[in-house]
């Protein structure tokens, strides 16, 4: 678990990195987005790697490695926006921001130790491919609780599936980073 741990942490340091340089970049003018146009590009992103890896080619220069980053921090804003709503300007600065993405990368790392504690890392003999899906059908899980106003009958709510899909990329990115 120690080692998951690090990997998980080196990958999180790799995230934070590209989120605070497109934040200084852009500011945080995705605060206007809605989380449905957040699930929306965290479709469009796992869609692109479905396609790469069923087409065995790509036509732009950046790989699966930088869809598995945009998808993470897609799905944090995504939980920044569920906790704060949406706003037609920056009402927070670049330290709140930060924090917020921090508490919900460790929110998101605690789960899933809780999680590898149970099912023995059982992702590590997954192929990278089924990770792709399982992102694919958490989007449509959330989808269709967004199309049903995030009502739900039995089952957990639009966040934890966020929350599982930020876990299912960060270990596409560690099976990436540290190819066995």
């Amino acid at each position: 678990m120690e080692k998951t741990i690090q990997e998980y942490s080196h990958v999180i340091g790799i995230c934070e990195d590209i989120f605070t340089k497109k934040m200084k970049d852009y500011g945080t003018a995705w605060r206007i987005l809605r989380p449905s146009s957040l699930t929306d590009q965290i479709f469009i992103k796992a869609q692109r790697i479905r396609s790469i890896e069923m087409k065995g080619e790509m036509k732009v220069d950046e790989g699966a490695r930088s869809e598995y980053i945009g998808i993470i921090n897609y799905c944090i804003m995504a939980l920044i926006q569920l906790e704060k709503g949406i706003s037609e300007q920056d009402d927070l600065t670049p330290e709140e921001t930060l924090n917020l993405y921090k508490t919900y990368f460790i929110q998101a790392r605690d789960l899933m130790l809780n999680k590898n504690h149970d099912y023995d890392e059982a992702w590590r003999f997954m192929r990278i491919s089924s990770i792709t899906d399982l992102i694919l059908m958490k989007i449509k899980r959330t989808k269709q609780i967004e199309d049903n106003a995030g009502r739900t009958i039995i089952s957990e709510g639009i966040d934890a599936n966020y929350l599982d899909m930020i876990n299912y990329a960060v270990f596409a990115l560690i099976k990436l980073e540290f190819p066995s």
